[in-house]
């Protein structure tokens, strides 16, 4: 049990520490235009990759911490659900893409693009860590349905974020315009066929990528027990 201990936490601090270059690479860049542009005009970026490490900050507090009470852990996936929007929604940002004084205009769609990469892998990687959880605590098939449920709801946040311009901690601070706002789109869908087109296209692109990503991830661990 030790060794395995030990072996989950030196894989959790070797990804960190890839998430750190690539995140620090992304600050090179914005650094970058910064100083050659003489304008800040994509420190936005920074906000929002903070927002999407909270999700990862959660899950990697209850994937460390074994055995967490119930009630506590049901709390922590609650307020891991309501940030989770956030990792994903970075990939919106490319609505900003646009030619500007000051900086060519493939270095700004790399600047964002590695931002929205470091966002994309952090609720990736956080999703992945909550559904093994849910699996330990519930069984697989309630794992696969929480998957598929985090990356429904996270499309859906991003329609609420992107257009509606909520954010997450708008539930605490304005939580009845917000629930009305999303009551009325699911009273009458057929109203807004927007807000479904972009989370049903979102919750289908996300869900290829994140499967991909784990099966990826699934056949180098099989590959490495084998020839171990």
């Amino acid at each position: 049990m030790k060794a395995v201990l030990r072996f989950g936490q030196q894989a959790f601090i070797q990804n960190l520490i890839l998430f750190c270059l690539s995140i620090g690479f992304s600050f090179a860049l914005l650094v970058a235009r910064s100083y050659y542009s003489g304008t800040t005009y994509f420190s936005f970026l920074v906000w929002n990759l903070f927002l999407a490490f909270i999700p990862f900050a959660l899950s990697s507090f209850i994937k460390l911490k074994k055995n967490l009470p119930l009630p506590f852990f049901l709390v922590l996936a609650f307020i891991w659900l309501l940030f989770f929007p956030n990792a994903p929604y970075i990939l919106t940002d490319l609505f900003h893409l646009r030619t500007r004084p000051g900086s060519p205009l493939w270095f700004d769609l790399v600047v964002i693009l590695s931002f929205a990469w470091n966002g994309l892998l952090l609720g990736f990687v956080s999703l992945a860590d909550m559904q093994k959880e849910v699996k330990e605590r519930f069984g697989p098939l309630s794992s696969s349905l929480f998957a598929v449920l985090s990356l429904f709801l996270g499309s859906f946040g991003i329609y609420l974020g992107r257009f509606l311009r909520w954010n997450s901690w708008d539930l605490l601070t304005q939580p009845l315009k917000l629930l009305q706002d999303i009551w009325i789109r699911f009273a009458n869908p057929l109203d807004h066929p927007g807000a479904w087109g972009v989370t049903l296209i979102f919750s289908i692109f996300l869900g290829l990528c994140y499967l991909m990503l784990t099966q990826l991830s699934y056949a180098t661990k099989d590959k490495s027990k084998g020839m171990g």
